[in-house]
């Protein structure tokens, strides 16, 4: 190719090669290391890339931008100032992709080309093949290059037409505006100066014109579109715009160092450049995520991720250099719903799988992962069932046994506070006052009443799944005493598992004991419990009717507020992830959510509503400000 030989890894090798350069772009760069990094280093061959810098140095991981060369937003405006045509690239400059690259939306594109039974071999690669041979020549637009995968490919079974309106379907669904950007560029045109779009595209005028919509970005100048002027900012499109505005200062903003920066500055064009999401996440060494991504929803993931962690380029405002999550929306979405996302995707295949066709979703906890469910789950019939630790031990005393398992769980209080707390007694001081008697027969009545709550539910008498989030098992253990079905716990983690091996309860977790006590997941369960819980307070008993008697509610309207917009984000979250990708493509990765919870306590979070929050735990007579648990 170009004139030299092609040869393999082996080759170099034979011929004492002591040095590859890679001849790429950053984010390719980190493909190929990934593919021949480990080879290099055991040969001891320097992996270079073109800017001269070792390949091979892991990225130390960061959580704070010192030493970044960064840049604040008025900054930006004082330099816009002096030119009187501002140039905006488009892609991960305005608009940013839930992806982690835009060749993730080929591999989604050739799942649903699967689906349809069509199977065109290496299409990912063929797709990429065929765009980056046609702009040797020129800007191709997605037909042409379909054009020419279709011919690589000897494929009849569907046009280019077809292929490329799917693959703009897909691609789109992905777009967000990167906020602050879009709202900088309709400054700019409200006061006055001339903004034009100048943008490496394979999409049309009108494509284009619905992302800049979608953006909410006000009426621009020009628009100038490579497929559509049939050349790139490598080649001659920034002649194009210069041709548009003769004898205009032009400011060029974009985010690639070569096609914005460099190619701008060799036609005379003065630039700013913008940092993307992923080079943010890079200057952080990747934040631990990168060396855990391996699957296409692993990729889909981290793309959500920067998508909405570093949707904004100007991480440099304060002199506090920390990335930051700005309200309880985001803290949801980027952080909290992964994990939550892979519990109720991996509860789905259990289910299945176990052909458990109904499942307990038990209050509190189980309100938002109920209604996430029921979006990626036909066949199974789910109920969200009130019910409590405390609910489920007054109704359950049948025996000394019994009231003696409860007593081995310390209470934080005095004994009348215990008694009153976990059985719903008062003790008013009587002598004659017979605890044990007065638990048993008080409970007896309260099982009856909780049966009739039962009895309102149409379960039939097939074994029932029971959802609960992070226990030990005792409400599944007194639970089981009510119902004359087998009941299985699926569990997100169990406590003390060993503490339950004598109750003959089959319990199934997510997180492995062993997984458990090594992850970040055991640090941070009780944030996660504080937002799942439901908007109503916890269940404490029935009456005779069957209806439910309720705590006195704790929160405030502020606490119920926030923790309704965490999980506004985490079921957003769960929505656009089961958009992108097939239910039965989807892969769990437990690692990779770790890493991402993990960094709620290393990310400033600057939403002080959620910060006031507190973490409660009436049973064990605790309450802990989450402030406390988050470091």
């Amino acid at each position: 190719m170009y004139g030299h030989p092609i040869i393999t890894l082996d080759g170099a090798l034979e011929k004492n090669v002591s040095t590859i350069i890679v001849v790429a772009r950053p984010g390719s760069c980190k493909a190929i290391v990934k593919r021949i990094g480990q080879f290099c280093k055991d040969n001891n061959i320097s992996l270079l890339d073109v800017n001269g810098n070792d390949l091979l140095t892991n990225n130390k991981v960061n959580y704070t931008f010192d030493g970044t060369q960064g840049y604040k937003k008025r900054e930006l405006l004082d330099r816009i100032k002096e030119y009187e045509v501002i140039s905006f690239d488009l892609f991960d400059t305005l608009v940013a992709r839930t992806v982690s690259s835009y060749t993730d939306v080929f591999e989604l594109l050739n799942l649903e080309l699967l689906k349809k039974s069509i199977n065109i071999h290496d299409f990912t690669l063929l797709r990429l093949q065929s765009e980056k041979e046609l702009s040797k020549s020129y800007s191709p637009n997605l037909q042409q290059i379909y054009d020419d995968l279709l011919i690589k490919s000897k494929t009849d079974s569907i046009s280019s037409e077809e292929l490329s309106g799917m693959e703009w379907i897909i691609d789109y669904s992905t777009m967000i505006p990167r906020s602050e950007m879009c709202e900088l560029v309709n400054e700019i045109i409200s006061a006055g100066k001339k903004v034009v779009i100048t943008t490496d595209c394979y999409y049309s005028y009108d494509q284009v014109n619905k992302i800049l919509d979608k953006a909410g970005l006000g009426k621009v100048d020009k628009v100038l579109v490579s497929c559509e002027q049939e050349t790139g900012k490598v080649q001659k499109l920034y002649d194009k715009l210069i041709e548009s505005y003769p004898n205009s200062k032009i400011l060029h903003i974009g985010d690639d160092l070569y096609s914005d920066v460099e190619k701008a500055g060799e036609h005379s064009i003065d630039s700013f450049h913008i940092y993307s999401g992923s080079e943010l996440l890079d200057l952080l060494g990747g934040m631990g995520i990168e060396s855990e991504v391996f699957s296409l929803t692993d990729r889909i993931k981290m793309g959500m991720f920067v998508s909405c962690i570093f949707n904004s380029p100007f991480q440099f405002e304060s002199d506090d250099t920390y990335p930051y999550v700005k309200n309880s929306y985001d803290l949801g979405y980027a952080m909290c719903a992964p994990v939550i996302s892979d519990f109720v995707y991996w509860l789905n295949k259990q289910s299945s799988n176990q052909n458990y066709k109904q499942i307990l979703f038990c209050s509190r906890d189980g309100y938002l992962p109920k209604r996430l469910f029921d979006t990626i789950s036909a066949d199974v019939k789910s109920y969200y069932f009130l019910s409590s630790r405390t609910a489920a031990i007054r109704s359950g005393m049948e025996d000394e046994h019994d009231i003696e398992y409860v007593d081995n769980m310390k209470y934080f209080g005095l004994e009348n506070e215990e008694l009153k707390c976990r059985f719903g007694i008062e003790h008013t001081g009587d002598k004659g006052f017979d605890r044990k008697k007065e638990i048993l027969s008080r409970s007896a009545e309260l099982r009856q009443n909780y049966r009739k709550y039962i009895g309102k539910f149409d379960f039939d008498d097939d074994k029932i799944g029971l959802f609960d989030f992070v226990a030990k098992g005792t409400s599944q253990l007194f639970l089981q005493k009510l119902f004359t079905q087998h009941i299985k716990g699926f569990y997100f983690l169990q406590l003390e598992p060993d503490f339950m091996s004598d109750k003959s309860l089959e319990i199934e977790p997510l997180y492995s004991d062993e997984e458990k006590n090594a992850s970040s997941i055991y640090e941070n369960y009780y944030i996660l419990e504080t937002i799942l819980t439901a908007p109503h307070s916890q269940v404490l008993e029935f009456d005779d009717a069957g209806n439910p008697v309720y705590a006195e509610e704790t929160r405030n309207t502020r606490d119920l507020n926030t923790i309704e917009n965490v999980q506004k984000g985490i079921i957003d979250y769960f929505t656009e992830l089961a958009t992108i990708i097939p239910v039965d493509c989807y892969e769990v990765n437990k690692k990779l959510d770790e890493v991402i919870l993990s960094l709620i306590n290393r990310i400033r979070i600057t939403d002080e509503d959620f910060m006031s929050l507190t973490v409660e735990d009436p049973f064990f007579g605790r309450m802990t400000p989450i402030r406390d648990l988050i470091g």
